[in-house]
């Protein structure tokens, strides 16, 4: 049985569920423009499946390394990509503080996306979990990394949005 968490923990844990709950509000509110922001200068986003995640296998279906391409990925999206008009809303689960290593805290959060298309019908799209490496050293969090690992099979449009 693991004893209570301490209260340097419970704050580790709380930083870590404001900065993921921030970046899920970034992303449904279309304030795309500062979901970069979150993410330290040298940084890894990634979206990969499961199965790809469990074998070891590299392939994502995202893969950004600095914040430099994440802010490429969204001029891209707002000049460049063509698709249905859809929103998103996230929901999160319980943040959960796996290690800690100095000022980096790695996280793990479970997440549901779901996408409603310009004709109001809503579907699951996306389901998951982040794990996370958050630096909490400077004023505020931000990722070194974050990885969704999808469990969803199918995705049914092109992944133009963060997850």
């Amino acid at each position: 049985m693991m004893g209570l968490p301490t209260l340097e923990q419970m704050q580790l844990q709380h930083a870590a569920a404001q900065v993921n709950a921030l970046h899920a509000e970034l992303i449904d509110d279309d304030r795309l423009e500062e979901w970069p922001d979150l993410f330290e200068e040298n940084c890894r986003y990634s979206v990969i499946s499961a199965e790809n995640h469990n074998r070891s296998l590299n392939l994502a279906a995202v893969f950004c390394d600095s914040r430099g391409m994440l802010v490429d990925r969204i001029v891209s999206l707002r000049r460049a990509n063509i698709f249905p008009a859809h929103s998103y809303r996230h929901i999160l689960g319980p943040t959960r503080v796996k290690s800690t290593s100095g000022q980096i805290v790695t996280t793990q959060t479970n997440y549901v996306v779901l996408m409603t298309r310009n004709d109001g019908q809503t579907s699951i799209y996306n389901s998951g979990k982040y794990v996370d490496e958050i630096d909490v050293s400077g004023a505020a969090p931000r990722f070194l990394s974050k990885t969704a690992i999808f469990d969803t099979h199918l995705i049914d449009t092109m992944m133009v949005r963060p997850i």
